[in-house]
């Protein structure tokens, strides 16, 4: 290990190590401007950065592209080994952490389920065993939360997948489930439906389009021999409830949405493998963080906890 600490010192004497984050954040982001409002500066100051990188190296990085710059055949070279300085900063941090024992912040990137159910869990865990640790957490789709984990917007992505449904495999970020959570039919509670094949005529409601979520629930209408009449799209699940409470629409539902007893609608159990993976995401250089290890522990705790006393049983 100390040759490599040695080894990244040297690099930053070399070459600035945060001009070469915003080079890379450029080759990632595309644009001067998406780079300074990720990283809240100022567009002229990226500019003013990179332009210094520019110096250090002694090539061209950048060249006009219209009223954009794009990076030249050297600055995308740059930019790749950027990318693995970056990596070995977060390594080395990562293999020091237990020697220098310090407060961190996780930036924690979750799903709506996963942020009513399980992070609360995962708080009160992470309060008493590791007091040290601030967590940020953020609901967004897993599809931005994951794209996210090579830029360093998030420390820590919670997604989903389903089965036939496996997410894009990344090379720079590992993955490792945390379970899984059953899909249920949910119908309004004085609904006669009894079955999957029982909705094929009935309104349904969905997650948005080009989700993996919709896309699943889709499928499975199909297997039972029908397609199904979506007419309401929604990335909040309270908004599925209501309108299914309300005897407008029925839906595949995980369990996880019920942080209490189900109220004016019925859950139908389905044969089959309905269910969805959780998992969470990290990028290969912080996977023996103690933070990071801590975290994920938390959530697979919370989610065990969750399972073993569940808020009701299916109708």
């Amino acid at each position: 290990m100390n040759d490599t600490v040695r080894f990244w010192r040297k690099v930053r004497e070399v070459w600035d190590l945060h001009r070469l984050r915003l080079l890379r954040e450029l080759q990632l982001r595309g644009t001067i401007t998406a780079v300074a409002e990720t990283l809240s500066y100022a567009p002229s100051s990226v500019s003013q950065q990179l332009a210094r990188l520019e110096r250090e190296v002694g090539v061209p990085l950048l060249e006009q592209d219209g009223r954009r710059v794009r990076l030249t055949p050297a600055g995308t070279r740059v930019a790749r080994y950027a990318a693995q300085v970056i990596e070995l900063q977060e390594g080395v941090q990562s293999e020091l952490a237990p020697e220098r024992p310090v407060p961190e912040t996780i930036r924690l990137a979750t799903l709506e389920t996963a942020a009513r159910a399980l992070v609360p869990y995962a708080l009160t865990t992470l309060e008493k065993q590791a007091a040290h640790l601030r967590i940020e957490a953020s609901v967004v789709p897993p599809e931005f939360g994951l794209s996210e984990l090579p830029t360093r917007g998030f420390d820590l992505a919670m997604a989903e997948q389903y089965p036939g449904y496996t997410r894009a495999h990344h090379d720079q970020l590992h993955r490792e489930l945390l379970g899984t959570d059953t899909m249920r039919l949910v119908v309004p509670g004085r609904s006669g439906i009894q079955s999957l094949s029982d909705a094929r005529n009935v309104p349904w409601v969905v997650e948005p389009k080009g989700t993996a979520a919709k896309d699943w629930v889709v499928q499975q209408c199909r297997a039972a021999g029908f397609e199904p009449d979506i007419r309401y799209y929604s990335a909040d699940l309270s908004v599925h409830i209501h309108l299914i409470r309300a005897g407008h629409a029925v839906s595949l539902l995980p369990d996880l949405i019920w942080t209490a007893r189900p109220r004016g609608v019925r859950r139908i159990s389905l044969p089959g493998p309905f269910y969805r993976e959780l998992f969470t995401s990290v990028r290969r250089a912080a996977v023996n963080r103690p933070a990071i290890v801590t975290v994920r522990a938390a959530l697979r705790g919370a989610l065990e906890a969750v399972q073993r006393t569940p808020p009701g049983g299916a109708g």
